[in-house]
């Protein structure tokens, strides 16, 4: 898989890591309980098909990145800087 890098160009992935989905998650209150901190810490949707990823370009420029791609191809449609993203 390649990702076009904003500031680097196009580098492979193995220069970049995977964080996980660029999405705001609702951190449950201190006092939730076990049960609630258990699906905030473990549970993950693990969808088909377009995602947001959230991508730090650790062996290049260092730049947060959010990248859309297909889960099933890995095909890379687009990658944005993470300080452009808006909510």
């Amino acid at each position: 898989m390649r990702i076009n890098c904003p500031v680097c160009g196009e580098r492979d992935r193995r220069e970049f890591y995977y964080v996980g989905d660029a999405v705001a998650l609702d951190r449950p209150d201190r006092d939730a309980g076990l049960d609630a901190w258990d699906s905030y810490v473990h549970l993950r949707d693990n969808p088909a098909g377009l995602t947001r990823d959230l991508w730090h370009h650790e062996a290049g420029c260092g730049a947060w990145l959010v990248v859309t791609r297909n889960t099933g191809t890995h095909a890379v449609s687009d990658v944005v800087l993470a300080r452009e993203v808006v909510r």
